[in-house]
C-alpha cells in the first residue's frame, strides 16, 4: 500500500478527532470544527456508530497511530514486530520507535511545521545526522545522535516560520536544541509520557496479537 496522498482532514474525520497533520492550520482554521464536517468522510458518510466492536476499537486506535506517523501498513507492522522482539513492554517500545524516527524528531525540533514538511526536508537531503546527510525518514535515532539543518535551507522562509511556531511549544526533555547552530541532539530515549502519540498502545498490541 502506497503512502496516503489525499486530504489529511479526511483522516481526522475518519478517527473522529484532530490529528494535527497540517501544522498551524489545525489550530486556526480546522474544517473539523464545522458541524457539516463532523460526519465520516465519503459519499455516504453518516454519523459515527454509537458503539464500536472490540475489534473496531483496536483497529481505529491502530489507524490513528498510523495516520499520526504517516507511514503505510507494511512499515507500521514491521516496526511493531521489531518492538515485540525487544525487552520490556511491547507497546512502549513501539511508540518509542515511532517517536525516534528521523522525520518525527525533525518535526519535534521545529524544522518543519508538520510531519509531512519534516519528511520532505529529510527526503530532499536537508538534514544531517552526526554530520552525514540522511535521506531516509524512517531512520531510527539513538541517544547521543546529533540532528542538524543543513546551511542551504537555514534561511528558507517556511523553515523560519516553522521554527517561530515551534518556539511557542515546549521542547521534550529528551531533546536538546541549539538555535544558533540549527542543531539538535537526542540526549535520552523518550519515556511513554513524553511521546507525541495520544493513543492507547495496548489496543494496538491486542490487535496485532490476535
Amino acid at each position: 500500500m502506497a503512502r496516503y496522498l489525499g486530504s489529511r482532514c479526511k483522516l481526522c474525520r475518519r478517527v473522529g478527532g484532530k490529528l494535527f497533520l497540517k501544522g498551524t492550520k489545525c489550530y486556526s482554521n480546522c474544517p473539523l470544527a464545522k458541524k457539516t464536517r463532523q460526519k465520516l468522510p465519503g459519499q455516504h458518510g453518516g454519523a459515527r456508530q454509537s458503539k464500536l466492536s472490540i475489534y473496531g476499537l483496536r483497529f481505529l486506535e491502530k489507524q490513528k497511530a498510523r495516520y499520526l506517523s504517516g507511514i503505510n501498513e507494511r512499515q507500521f507492522r514491521r516496526l511493531f514486530r521489531q518492538a515485540e522482539k525487544m525487552k520490556g513492554m511491547t507497546g512502549e517500545n513501539f511508540l518509542r520507535f515511532l517517536e525516534l524516527r528521523l522525520d518525527n524528531v525533525v518535526y519535534r525540533l521545529g524544522f518543519g511545521a508538520s510531519k509531512a514538511q519534516a519528511r520532505q526536508l529529510v527526503l530532499h537531503g536537508h538534514i544531517a545526522v552526526n554530520g552525514l546527510k540522511v535521506t531516509i525518514p524512517s531512520f531510527i535515532l539513538r541517544a547521543g545522535d546529533y540532528i542538524e539543518l543543513r546551511t542551504k535551507v537555514q534561511d528558507n522562509i517556511f523553515v523560519k516560520q516553522a521554527l517561530e511556531e515551534a518556539g511557542k511549544r515546549p521542547l521534550p526533555s529528551w531533546l536538546q536544541y541549539e538555535p544558533e547552530s540549527f542543531k539538535g541532539k537526542v540526549i535520552s530515549l523518550p519515556e511513554r509520557s513524553e511521546t507525541s502519540y495520544p493513543v492507547n498502545e495496548q489496543l494496538i498490541v491486542e490487535l496485532y496479537s490476535r
